[in-house]
C-alpha cells in the first residue's frame, strides 16, 4: 500500500507540473490572442522549430505510445509494418503542405473549407470538409481519452475509473485549448513531443533491460515461433511472417495467419497517410511563417526521428512482451525465456484476457518501475498522457476554428467580430471534446484501429488536395461526389457499417482496408465525373491558382529530368517496403521457420522492415529537398 501511494505522489507530482506548463501556454496564447486569425492560425506566426516539433507531436500521438506496442505483442511484426508510418504521414505533407502554404499566404485563407469553396466555387465542398474534420476528430480525439483513462487506471491499481480517469483528464486539455487557441496548443505540442519520443525510448530500454539483453531477445522470440499454432498458409508463425499479398476470405471468416497480408499493410498505411491530409493539418499549414519547417519535420523528425524509435524501441516493447509474463503461455511452456515480471500484476491471466487486453501493455510496462524508481512511474505516465493530448489539442483547436469560420461566421452571423469569433471558437472545442468523451465511452474496438477509422476518413481528402494542388481538370461535381462515395465506402467497410446491418462482405473486404476501399470509390468517382462535366469557365477560375503555384512552386528545368526516377523509387518503395512485394521479406534473410538460416540473428521480416525504413528516409529526403517539394519557394511571395 505504501508503495501505491509513493507513486501516486509521483504521478501527482509530475501531473501537476505538466498541468501547470499547459495552462501557462493556454493563459499566454490567450493574451497574444487579439484577432480571430491569431487563435484560430496563430497570426501565421508559428515559428520553424516549433512546428517541426509541434506537427511531429500531432502526427504520432497517444495511440503510438499506447496502443502500437499491443498490436504488435498480438500480431507480431506483420502489424510492426505499421511504423512505417513515420514516412507515410509525413509523405502526404511532402505533397501537399507547401502548396497549401502558399495558397493561404497568397490568398488569406484561415480554414481549409474557404480555400476549397473558394477554388471550386461551391459551399457543398465547405460543408464537407467540416463534416470530414468532424468524423476525424471526434473518434481520433475519442481513443486519446480512452487510452488516458486506461493508462490512469491501471496506475492506480483500478482506484480511478477508465470513464472517470479520462474525463479528469480531458479537463485541462481543454482549458488550455479554449483558452489560447492554435498558439497554445503549438507551445505545448513542442513539449509534448520530447516526452512522447523520450517515453518510448525509455519503456524499450526497460524492456529490454527486463529481457536481459539481444541474445535473450533472439532466443526468446525463436521459442516463441516454435510455439506458435497460428501459421500461415505456408506453415510460417504468424509472428514473423505476413500472411501473404491478398486473402480472399467470406464475411465473418477470419484470414489465415492474421489480417495483415501485404495489401492490408499497404491500405492500413493509405489510412494512416489521412492525418496530414484531415483539414486539421491544412490549418497547421496555414499558422506557419514560412515553408522552412516542412522538410526538417518530414525527414529529420517523423521519417528519420520517430522511425528509428518505432522500428527499434517500439518493437521491443512489443515482441519482448511475450518474454516478460505478458503471454501466459509462455509462462507456463518456456519458462526458461521468460523474466515473468508482468504476470503478478496481471492476477494469473494472460494480457489478453485482462480487461483492456493488448491496450494494457504500456501501463504494465510503466509499472514495472513502481518498486525500484516509483518517480519514474510519475515520469513515464506523464509522457503517455502528452503524448495523447497532443493530438487531441490539435484537433479539437482545428475542428472548433472551421465550425466556427465556415459555419457561423458564413451562414449565421456574417459580420461576426473577432470577440464573437473567439467564443464560439471556443464553445465548440467543448463540444467537440463531449462528443469524443461519448465515442470514448462507449467504444469496443482496439484503440490502434478505432483510430484506424477516424484517418481513413481524413484520407479522403486526398482527391481534393490533388486538385487544387496539381490536377486543375478535376471539377467540383466530381470531387463532391467523389468524396461523399468515399465516406460511404469507408463506413460500408468498417465496423460501424457492419454496426448499421451492412454485412455482406464483412470488415475490410479482400483484406482490404477501408480506407483502400473509399479512396477506390473516390478517387473513380471523381475521375469519371469529371471527364463528363468539364467547363472552361470553371477550368479558367482554377488556373489562377495553378499557374501561381507553377510560378512559386514549380520545379526548376533543370531537375525535370529527375522527375521519372523520383516516380519509380517511389513506386518501388510503396509496392515492395509497405506493399504486396513486402512478402519477399518473410524469408529473404532467413527461414522463418529455421531459425539458424537468420542472416542477422533476427527475424528476416525484421531486417527488411529495418532496411526498407532506411530506404525511405532517403525518398523522403530526395522528394522534400531534392524535388523541392518541400523547400521555400526562391522567389518571395
Amino acid at each position: 500500500m505504501f508503495g501505491l501511494e509513493i507513486k501516486v505522489i509521483w504521478l501527482l507530482f509530475f501531473v501537476a507540473l505538466y498541468w501547470s506548463y499547459c495552462i501557462f501556454w493556454g493563459i499566454k496564447g490567450a493574451r497574444q490572442s487579439k484577432t480571430a486569425g491569431d487563435y484560430f492560425i496563430a497570426g501565421r506566426s508559428i515559428s520553424i522549430w516549433v512546428f517541426v516539433l509541434a506537427a511531429t507531436a500531432t502526427s504520432f500521438s497517444g495511440w503510438t505510445f499506447m496502443g502500437h506496442p499491443g498490436l504488435i505483442y498480438r500480431d507480431g511484426f506483420p502489424y510492426a509494418y505499421a511504423s512505417f508510418y513515420a514516412i507515410t504521414i509525413p509523405f502526404t505533407g511532402v505533397l501537399f503542405l507547401k502548396r497549401q502554404w502558399m495558397l493561404g499566404k497568397k490568398f488569406g485563407f484561415v480554414t481549409p473549407g474557404e480555400m476549397f469553396a473558394e477554388y471550386f466555387k461551391s459551399d457543398t465542398i465547405r460543408l464537407l470538409i467540416v463534416l470530414v474534420a468532424l468524423v476525424f476528430s471526434v473518434p481520433y480525439l475519442g481513443i486519446q481519452l480512452r487510452a488516458s483513462g486506461f493508462l490512469f487506471n491501471v496506475l492506480t491499481d483500478g482506484m480511478l475509473g477508465v470513464n472517470v480517469g479520462m474525463i479528469l483528464l480531458s479537463l485541462v486539455v481543454v482549458i488550455y485549448v479554449a483558452t489560447g487557441g492554435l498558439r497554445a496548443v503549438a507551445y505545448v505540442d513542442t513539449m509534448q513531443c520530447i516526452l512522447l519520443a523520450g517515453g518510448i525510448i525509455a519503456l524499450g530500454i526497460i524492456s529490454f533491460y527486463y529481457i536481459g539483453g539481444i541474445t535473450n531477445l533472439t532466443e526468446g522470440i525463436i521459442s516463441l515461433t516454435e510455439s506458435d499454432t497460428k501459421l500461415t498458409k505456408d506453415g510460417y508463425s504468424h509472428y514473423v511472417a505476413i500472411p501473404g499479398m491478398i486473402q480472399f476470405v467470406d464475411a465473418g471468416s477470419k484470414a489465415v495467419g492474421g489480417p495483415w497480408t501485404g495489401i492490408m499493410i499497404l491500405t492500413y498505411m493509405f489510412a494512416l497517410m489521412g492525418i496530414q491530409s484531415a483539414p486539421a493539418f491544412t490549418m497547421w499549414a496555414f499558422s506557419n511563417q514560412s515553408p522552412k519547417p516542412f522538410a526538417p519535420q518530414q525527414v529529420w523528425a517523423s521519417a528519420f526521428g520517430i522511425g528509428a524509435i518505432l522500428f527499434f524501441f517500439t518493437a521491443i516493447q512489443g515482441i519482448g512482451s511475450h518474454f516478460l509474463g505478458a503471454n501466459l503461455d509462455m509462462v507456463t511452456n518456456n519458462p526458461e525465456v521468460v523474466n515473468n515480471v508482468i504476470g503478478p500484476n496481471l492476477g494469473g491471466k494472460d494480457l489478453m484476457e485482462t480487461a483492456s487486453k493488448q491496450g494494457g501493455l504500456v501501463p504494465q510496462l510503466i509499472n514495472l518501475m513502481g518498486e525500484s524508481a516509483p518517480w519514474l512511474v510519475g515520469l513515464l505516465s506523464v509522457c503517455a498522457l502528452a503524448a495523447m493530448q497532443s493530438t487531441g489539442a490539435a484537433y479539437m483547436s482545428t475542428a472548433g476554428g472551421m465550425i466556427t469560420r465556415d459555419i457561423i461566421k458564413r451562414y449565421v452571423l456574417p459580420n461576426a467580430s473577432d470577440s464573437q469569433q473567439k467564443l464560439f471558437g471556443r464553445f465548440f472545442v467543448i463540444i467537440i471534446v463531449a462528443l469524443a468523451l461519448l465515442v470514448a465511452a462507449t467504444a469496443t474496438d482496439a484503440l490502434v484501429l478505432l483510430g484506424g477509422l477516424a484517418v481513413a476518413y481524413g484520407f479522403q481528402m486526398w482527391p481534393a488536395l490533388i486538385a487544387i494542388c496539381f490536377w486543375p481538370w478535376l471539377t467540383s461535381l466530381g470531387i463532391t461526389l467523389g468524396l461523399i462515395a468515399g465516406l460511404i465506402a469507408v463506413t460500408c467497410t468498417e465496423s460501424i457499417g457492419q454496426s448499421l446491418g451492412i454485412t455482406g462482405w464483412g470488415r475490410w473486404p479482400l483484406t482490404i482496408h477501408s480506407a483502400g476501399w473509399g479512396i477506390f470509390f473516390n478517387l473513380g468517382t471523381a475521375i469519371l465525373v469529371s471527364f463528363f462535366t468539364q467547363n472552361q469557365n470553371d477550368y479558367n477560375h482554377k488556373m489562377k491558382y495553378h499557374n501561381f503555384l507553377k510560378e512559386y512552386a514549380g520545379l526548376p528545368s533543370e531537375k525535370k529530368n529527375l522527375v521519372p526516377i523520383a516516380w519509380i523509387i517511389t513506386l518501388l518503395w510503396f509496392f515492395f517496403g509497405i506493399g504486396p512485394g513486402a512478402v519477399i521479406g518473410n524469408w529473404i534473410f532467413g527461414d522463418p521457420t529455421n531459425p539458424a538460416t537468420w542472416i542477422f540473428g533476427i527475424p528476416s521480416i525484421w531486417v527488411w522492415q529495418i532496411l526498407f525504413w532506411v530506404i525511405g528516409v532517403y525518398m523522403m529526403w530526395m522528394l522534400a529537398y531534392k524535388m523541392e517539394l518541400s523547400t521555400p519557394s526562391k522567389k518571395e511571395i
